[in-house]
Formats: C-alpha cells, sequence, structure tokens
C-alpha cells in the first residue's frame, strides 16, 4: 500500500511539473545592468504556454511602452496591468489565432520620472544606444528568441510608438514588423522640446531632434523608396496626435511607400489600446516568421 501510495505521489508530482512547463509565464522583476546608462533597467518579459519544454527559438516582440496616459504608472509592466496583454496572450495563443511569441517590455526609466527612449541632446542619458548595444542582445543571449530580423518586431504605444517609428528608421536590419500605435510623432516644436531639456541651447536641440522627426524623413525621402518592413500605424480620432498620424500616412502614400495605417473610434489611453490589441498582434502575427 505505501508503495502504491509513493507511485501515485510520483506521478502527481511529474503531472503537476508537465503542467507548469506547459503554461505561459510573465515575469516582471527581472532587470539588465546597464553600462551606458549607468543603472538597472527593469524589463517584463512573456514567454508562451510549452516555452519551458520547447527547444525551437520564438518570435519576439520589443513592445515599447508609453509614457502616460495621465493618472497612470508608465513603466514595463503598463501592458500587462493597463493593458491585460498577459490574459490576451494566453487565450488567442491556446486558440491558434496567432503564433506563440516572446513578448518583452523594458522600462522605459520610470523610476526617475525621466521617460525617454531617446539617446538625449545632453549626451548622458542614451537609452537608444542601450536599447541597440545591450538590451536586444541580453535578451537574444538569455532567452530562446529569433535573431533574424524577420523574426523580431517592434512595437509600441505613444511615445513608445514614436520610439518604434524611430528605432525601425535608424536600424532597418534590425526588425521585420514594425508598429506604431497612437506615435507621438511630431515635427520640430520649440516649446515642447525646450520644456523637456530646458538647459539645452534651441540650436542644438533642432540639430539633434532632426534624427527623431519621422514626419521630415518621410516629407524628404524619394517616391517609391522600398522599406524592408511591415509597417502598420493607428490612432484613435479622438486622438491630439491622430492629425501627426494621418500626415504621416499622407506623406508616405504620396511618396508610394508600403504600409497599413487605421484610424479607429477612440482617444489617447489604454481604453483605445486595448481595443486595437487584437488588430496588433494578428499583425505582428502574420508578418513575424522564424528560420
Amino acid at each position: 500500500m505505501i508503495r502504491y501510495i509513493s507511485v501515485i505521489a510520483v506521478l502527481f508530482l511529474c503531472f503537476n511539473s508537465l503542467q507548469g512547463q506547459n503554461q505561459s509565464v510573465l515575469d516582471q522583476s527581472s532587470s539588465v545592468k546597464s553600462q551606458v546608462l549607468k543603472n538597472e533597467v527593469k524589463y517584463s518579459i512573456y514567454l508562451p504556454a510549452g516555452y519551458a519544454s520547447a527547444s525551437q527559438n520564438y518570435p519576439v516582440v520589443y513592445l515599447l511602452h508609453p509614457a502616460g496616459p495621465a493618472n497612470t504608472v508608465p513603466n514595463n509592466e503598463s501592458w500587462y496591468g493597463y493593458g491585460q496583454l498577459k490574459s490576451y496572450l494566453d487565450d488567442v495563443i491556446s486558440k491558434g489565432d496567432i503564433q506563440p511569441m516572446v513578448v518583452v517590455t523594458p522600462d522605459a526609466n520610470y523610476g526617475t520620472k525621466r521617460i525617454s527612449y531617446f539617446n538625449d541632446p545632453a549626451g548622458d542619458f542614451n537609452y537608444e544606444d542601450f536599447f541597440f548595444r545591450e538590451f536586444v542582445p541580453f535578451i537574444e543571449k538569455n532567452y530562446r528568441v529569433s535573431k533574424d530580423k524577420m523574426g523580431k518586431a517592434i512595437a509600441g504605444a505613444s511615445l513608445g510608438g514614436a520610439a518604434a517609428l524611430q528605432y525601425a528608421i535608424h536600424e532597418p536590419d534590425a526588425f521585420g514588423t514594425v508598429v506604431s500605435l497612437s506615435g507621438a510623432v511630431r515635427g520640430y516644436v520649440p516649446g515642447y522640446l525646450k520644456n523637456r531639456y530646458p538647459d539645452i541651447n534651441e540650436e542644438i536641440l533642432k540639430k539633434w531632434y532632426q534624427k527623431y522627426d519621422v514626419l521630415s524623413y518621410f516629407d524628404q525621402t524619394q517616391k517609391e523608396t522600398k522599406i524592408d518592413q511591415a509597417w502598420l500605424v493607428t490612432c484613435g480620432d479622438d486622438d491630439a496626435l491622430s492629425v501627426n498620424n494621418a500626415k504621416l500616412h499622407i506623406s508616405m502614400a504620396d511618396k508610394k511607400i508600403k504600409h497599413e495605417f487605421r484610424i479607429h473610434d477612440g482617444a489617447h489611453d489604454w481604453d483605445y489600446w486595448k481595443k486595437i490589441t487584437p488588430e496588433l498582434f494578428a499583425f505582428l502575427s502574420n508578418h513575424m516568421k522564424e528560420k
């Protein structure tokens, strides 16, 4: 009888172990030590069901969080708290609606309230350098994710959406799929930038911002320039940024640059971003391919 009970106990433990390996994991407590930023940078990472027991690499989405909206805490946990992303991904992946994928969100320095994805004009906070030189290599070394362009995507909302576009332009071989939700795209706005960087000379600011001005970039791009990436740009019709996102679409369309553009009912908030999450991940799943 004792032997029988022991066998049952072992089988129960094995079953629980297998069940655990077949469940998704959301880790929001890990961090990477950055030499560039001279700081620990937290990140959230979603590993799909089956990851623990599999051996293959997975397509990976680098999903950037917004810098707002008001009365929210914009950090690496935003997509899973306000956006309820884990339950959504668990559901659609289990149903086979989208392919299994890893989703990772780095914190953009919420702890100091200096939220930025830029290499700042003062040269003392080079987040973009951190992202490409340290963060992406760290994720690729420590997780089974795609290192191939077509298996990697960059996406984000608001400031994160603008950064997704900027990163895709600056490093065209890094990502095969690019998505901006309510992207904070704008031309050079002296008052806005001076408010962010009050100690920087305006001429220096103007020259620095040229690299991040997505609207001017496409205005100056030649017609029918081929972009070897799948682009999706979306915005809510009640969002103050809808005008600039529409201008971006018009500029790209005028130059016959292939992309997808959507205006939906909605504002600049998590209600809108949650509503279009299915469209976001359907687009990502349809375009990402792991060799």
